[in-house]
Parts: C-alpha cells; sequence; structure tokens
C-alpha cells in the first residue's frame, strides 16, 4: 500500500500506485487512469456487495450492525435499506431482480420481494436448524446455491452465539421445486462460491482455521450437482473470502493477507495469480456494476471502495 490519503484531499497520480501488474494477463484488465476510491466508511464489517442498476445503487451489508445499506451512484449518499436485517452477509439478485440475503442471525436465507416483503427461502434442511447462510449466487436455471458455514453462531459480534447443529455445507434450491439438497459437502467451513460465465465450473472459497484454500467443482450437464472438486489456488498465509467471475472466466477475489494482499486478488482461469487491488483494509466480498458493469464495488472491513476496470462481471455475480 501506499501512503495515500484516502479522504480525497489529494490527488491521485495515475496510474495508480495501489493496482499492481503481476502478469502480463492483468494489463489489458485494468485502466492506467483510473483510481481506487472510498466511497463510503465509518460502518463495522461490510459484505455482499450487490448492484441494483435499475435504481443506480448499491446495497451492501454492515454485519455487527444489523442493517443493510445502499448507496447512490448519482449522489453519493449512504442511506439505510433494512434494520434489523438478521445480522446480513452475502447478498445477490434472482433473474427477477429480487434480493436474495444470507443472514447470519437468523442462520436463513431470505429474498425480499418487489413490494418489500420478505420471504424466508431457506432455515433448516431435514428438520434440522441451518448453522448460519454466508454467501449466495442465483444460477440461471434459478436455483439458488449458497454456503452454510456457521460465522454467526460462532459468536455474538456477527449474530447470536449457539451450538452448530449441521455440518457446514454449500446448499443448492431448485428453482423450479423448492427442493432442497447438499450440493457441496466435502469441505470445512465454504465461504465465497461463483459460478464460471458459462456455469460449467463452481468455485468455493473454504476457509478453516487451518489452511485456507480455493476450490473448483465441475458442474454436472443437468446443472444440479457437482464433482471432481479440486485445488484451484492456495493462497495462505492470506485468503480469499467473496469472489466473482467476469465474462473472460477470471476470478476476482476479495482477499486477506496483511499488508501488501489485502484489497482483490485476480487469478487467471488458469490458476495464475495475475494482478492485485491493494485496500487499506481487508476486504470480504466484491461484485461488479456501474451503467457498463465494469465497476468493480469493494467491501472491505469499515469501507466500501470502487474502481473502473476494463473487464465486466458475469450475470448472476
Amino acid at each position: 500500500m501506499t501512503g495515500r490519503n484516502w479522504d480525497g484531499s489529494e490527488p491521485i497520480r495515475y496510474p495508480d500506485a495501489d493496482i499492481k501488474l503481476l502478469d502480463p494477463r492483468f494489463e489489458r484488465l485494468v485502466l492506467g487512469h483510473a483510481a481506487i476510491e472510498r466511497i463510503v466508511t465509518g460502518c463495522r464489517f461490510t459484505e455482499g456487495p450487490v448492484w441494483f442498476g435499475d435504481l443506480r445503487q448499491l446495497v451492501f451489508s454492515d454485519i455487527p450492525n444489523d442493517r443493510l445499506m445502499r448507496w447512490d451512484e448519482e449522489t453519493g449518499h449512504v442511506g439505510l435499506f433494512r434494520k434489523p436485517a438478521g445480522y446480513p452477509d452475502g447478498n445477490t439478485r434472482d433473474r427477477q431482480g429480487r434480493l436474495i440475503t444470507a443472514e447470519l442471525g437468523t442462520r436463513r436465507l431470505t429474498r425480499t420481494e418487489l413490494d418489500g416483503r420478505v420471504t424466508v427461502l431457506a432455515d433448516q434442511f431435514e428438520g434440522t436448524r441451518l448453522t448460519g447462510a454466508n454467501d449466495v449466487v442465483v444460477k440461471s436455471d434459478g436455483s439458488i446455491w449458497f454456503s452454510d458455514n456457521g460465522a454467526g453462531i460462532r459468536g455474538n459480534y456477527l449474530g447470536d452465539k449457539a451450538p452448530q447443529e449441521l455440518p457446514f455445507r454449500v446448499y443448492r434450491i431448485d428453482g423450479q421445486t423448492g427442493e432442497m439438497t447438499v450440493a457441496v459437502g466435502d469441505m470445512e467451513r465454504p465461504n465465497g462460491l461463483a459460478f464460471s460465465p458459462d456455469e460449467r465450473l463452481l468455485y468455493v472459497v473454504d476457509t478453516p482455521s487451518g489452511r485456507k484454500t480455493t476450490h473448483v467443482y465441475d458442474v454436472a450437464a443437468d446443472g444440479r450437482t457437482v464433482s471432481n472438486g479440486r485445488v484451484f489456488f492456495d493462497g495462505t498465509p492470506g485468503y480469499a473470502d467473496g469472489i466473482r467471475c467476469d465474462t473472460d472466466g477470471n476470478i476476482w477475489c476479495g482477499f486477506s493477507g496483511g499488508e501488501g494482499q489485502d484489497g482483490v486478488a485476480v487469478f487467471d482461469p488458469d490458476g495464475t495469480l495475475i494482478g492485485r487491488i491493494l485496500l487499506p483494509e481487508r476486504c470480504a466480498n466484491l461484485c461488479f456494476g456501474g451503467l457498463k458493469r465494469n465497476r468493480l464495488f469493494m467491501t472491505a472491513s469499515q469501507s466500501v471502495y470502487a474502481l473502473y476496470v476494463e473487464a465486466q462481471g458475469a450475470v448472476g455475480g
């Protein structure tokens, strides 16, 4: 990290020194005349950014404050979307434009209807209460895939301390029948997840107490199951959290690793680390948005950052 002043009182010299080119393949994805901007601060733990293009607004979680917030692209205004919000973590939108939220405190997955009503999509599996939905993505067939990893029951800061009643897993909710099945059951603590642009691959972050790795699975032709899980990258001692794919299949990861690594790490589809976007805070999650879906929004600890890039987010992220 450079010693830049984040209050905007000093100009940033182009190219931004906190955008790190580690491989020539990253050069075409970033701009030499765009700077990292801090657009929100004053939160406690930001997470789950999701873009509402119809409103020109970013909705994101502030977990310990038990609220969903929104930032307006035109005015820069930051306001409350909903509180209480179940200690919300990951968010996305379904193909009908409805907000899907993973709630750590209530240990459920919800959908906010277009009229504002909140529908519970999942809060148990086979009669046993979930440990706490963490992150979520929606596939083109309408199915909803979410990780359940107990982040909200480990203490009283991100939810309510409680015993673990189920293994940590990734679940799938069928878009037609609502049937809920185990999609990934071989990870210690599944976290962020994303589909490749063609939906043939599912990337899932594993964040146990030991080595933290990101895995990739092959999605079956029927789109219902995954197989052949293998390590995509091992960032130890750093690690990824929330992840998203761009339209070329590159994987953009909210990353924690201390100074020189905190921010976003970008990987080529072959698993090579090609670039970093350094932030002064740990980055938990990210999404693409803006008019051309080429503005990267990064939720990082107490703040939210944004950067225009020469990449566009894949649909569903």
